[in-house]
């Protein structure tokens, strides 16, 4: 009886050892994933965060990017906690378990308070940005945020395209007698902005607020879902990483 006893512990050991290595093995390439989409989110939409006054948007995206790089990391840990059935190791690799199931909580988190703060600091903030900034000096990743704004989602201004007479740089000579940055036009040239008719410039699509808000909540979703999603089947790991912890006999003193 003892026999079948110890040989059932042993089995339930081995299909214990091999869930958890197959979970790291997901939970590595998870890890990959969720710093790829903290990565994407910082270097391809920058310019845009330049536009927000509050730093949460990329807070969440950097949250993402040192979770991911610790997952990947933990993932190649929890192999070795694994097979070297070291209690120890699995204590470690629980602990980080629970960090990174923390992190990534703390960035869906962020972005959900984000996503019902957005549409306010948008219309408290991207007018003034786009007329006090555009084409000073010291702003020039303004300039350039704004003009791929307006040309990307074709739209021109804030809310329409009056905004830009209040413009710093439009009133100035060295607007050479634009009416709207050349980034409104719809057929970008030297200026071109000089003309603000509905066939020359994006006069009739509307303001760029609108659609900058939709493409941050779409992003701001996706950093949501992702965050909150694998810390969900962290969950898992940590189950599994306690009754293996449990099956392991005591490590001798």
């Amino acid at each position: 009886m003892g026999a079948y006893e110890e040989k059932k512990e042993t089995c339930g050991t081995i299909c214990l050892k091999y869930l958890l290595f197959t979970f790291n093995f997901l939970f590595w390439l998870a890890g990959g994933v969720v710093m790829a989409v903290g990565v994407w989110t910082l270097v391809e939409k920058s310019d845009y965060i330049s536009l927000l006054s509050s730093k949460t948007y990329a807070a969440s995206a950097y949250i993402l990017v040192l979770a991911g790089a610790i997952v990947m990391v933990t993932g190649v840990l929890g192999c070795c906690a694994t097979f070297k059935e070291q209690r120890r190791l699995l204590r470690v690799y629980f602990v980080l378990l629970l960090c990174i199931f923390l992190l990534e909580i703390l960035a869906g988190v962020l972005a959900y308070i984000y996503y019902q703060q957005l549409n306010q600091e948008l219309k408290e903030n991207l007018r003034e940005t786009m007329i006090q900034k555009y084409e000073q000096q010291s702003y020039e990743h303004i300039t350039r945020a704004v003009d791929k704004l307006q040309q990307e989602f074709k739209c021109c201004g804030s809310n329409n395209s009056t905004d830009w007479a209040a413009s710093i740089w439009i009133r100035s000579r060295e607007s050479n007698h634009r009416e709207v940055p050349d980034s409104c036009c719809k057929s970008p040239t030297e200026l071109c902005g000089r003309r603000d008719h509905p066939s020359n410039i994006y006069k009739v699509e509307g303001g760029c607020i609108t659609k900058l808000e939709k493409f941050i909540l779409d992003h701001l979703k996706i950093i949501g879902a992702v965050g909150v999603g694998v810390a969900c089947v962290q969950i898992i790991g940590m189950v599994f990483t306690c009754c293996l912890y449990r099956s392991l006999k005591a490590e001798p003193y």
